[in-house]
């Protein structure tokens, strides 16, 4: 499996190749814990996610890839935003394709499931929030989850 390296801002990062729409997906369950996954391809935590295939929406994306990665089903209950800053680009290493960062990032609730690990995650854990800011996460994870946490109400535009 290749590596996903994040670049933000950096005159040396590769140029964008590709835009792929994609979804991530802030799931909360009762306890205010947050449903989180720690990728495969650099050992980051991150919120569920990816690509959004063709003949499917965006929502759908997001349930799709949190069951994929995690083994949780969920129900989309709002919008915590869209991030699509060009200075942020993501190299894959496997086969050499560099995106621009476009996701969009939903709110969601658990109807089931348990949590699993897929090829995507080495972990899948439900994580009290005050123990969020000490795991190792990419600034643009980072971001989209203290948005969900500061500002649920009011989605990021950018």
């Amino acid at each position: 499996m290749g590596r996903r390296i994040d670049f933000y801002d950096d005159p040396d990062a590769p140029r964008a190749t590709s835009l792929v729409p994609s979804a991530n997906v802030v799931v909360t369950n009762e306890a205010d814990e947050i449903l989180l996954i720690r990728r495969s391809d650099n050992g980051n935590w991150a919120l569920p996610g990816g690509a959004m295939d063709l003949g499917e929406s965006l929502p759908d994306t997001a349930i799709r890839e949190t069951v994929e990665e995690t083994g949780i089903d969920v129900e989309i209950i709002g919008l915590v935003g869209i991030f699509t800053d060009p200075r942020h680009v993501i190299l894959y290493t496997s086969d050499g394709e560099v995106r621009q960062e476009f996701s969009v990032v939903f709110a969601a609730r658990p109807t089931g499931g348990t949590p699993t690990t897929s090829n995507e995650s080495t972990e899948v854990r439900w994580i009290p929030v005050p123990e969020i800011g000490a795991l190792p996460m990419d600034r643009s994870m980072r971001m989209r989850l203290d948005r969900f946490l500061t500002a649920p109400q009011d989605p990021h535009l950018g």
